[in-house]
């Protein structure tokens, strides 16, 4: 029974989990937990335990008197977000370098598939890959606080929102900027890994704070234009 019960949260996270990503459910909607029992012909406890999954991923809120509802990602949010993950990776890669040196060979193993789901404009599989990656380096760290804290930012969903809703044209050269930092570490060097990770979510903070300058079709004067390196766009 209990299998059953949790077999049918996986797929009423992974159903409502999509439609998010989507935007079937954009910002704001409510998900009521008795619509969703009747939907998918179950007990609201499976629904209540998907629910809070989704509220781990930082997908979902719950209000008092408002109950639980989309989240809105916001530009701040973002901004602060890929601030901190360029932070946390960088020490990341200094403390898993010795452990990795000579020994990347998983490493290479997912960043040929980000490559390949890259090569084939396979969006979603590019951020499970992409997760896979920063996972397994911050992973290596063997440092409890930094992969919680890691953890807690909840980058794949952010990632395959963004290149759901949005097209993005240059997903191979997006992969390729991950191949200096597998390279550093297989010498073992983690400051020089550590400050390509950084370099790589900087350059991920400015494309998300571009697109959505471009989205909002802001009329900027030409002298305020926002200052993005040329390897943002290409």
């Amino acid at each position: 029974m209990g299998i059953n019960r949790q077999s049918m949260s996986d797929r009423i996270r992974a159903v409502l989990e999509q439609r998010i990503i989507d935007g079937t459910l954009p910002p704001g909607s409510r998900l009521l937990e008795l619509e969703i029992a009747k939907e998918f012909n179950t007990s609201q406890t499976p629904v209540r335990e998907a629910l809070e999954s989704l509220h781990s991923l930082r997908l979902v809120e719950s209000e008092r008197y408002r109950g639980t509802y989309v989240r809105a990602i916001t530009d701040r949010e973002m901004d602060e977000a890929y601030s901190v993950r360029g932070a946390l990776e960088q020490l990341a890669a200094e403390l898993a370098a010795p452990k990795l040196k000579g020994n990347v060979s998983e490493l290479r193993e997912i960043l040929q598939n980000l490559h390949s789901a890259a090569a084939d404009g396979d969006t979603h599989g590019y951020a499970l890959h992409n997760d896979e990656f920063h996972r397994a380096i911050v992973d290596a760290s063997d440092n409890t606080l930094l992969i919680e804290a890691w953890q807690s930012l909840g980058f794949e969903a952010r990632v395959r929102i963004h290149l759901s809703r949005r097209h993005e044209p240059h997903l191979v050269a997006r992969a390729a900027e991950h191949d200096p930092a597998v390279d550093a570490l297989e010498q073992g060097d983690g400051a020089t890994a550590g400050r390509f990770l950084r370099e790589h979510a900087e350059l991920c903070r400015l494309r998300w704070k571009q697109r959505h300058l471009e989205g909002r079709e802001t009329a900027i004067p030409h002298g305020d234009a926002l200052p993005v390196p040329a390897t943002v766009l290409s």
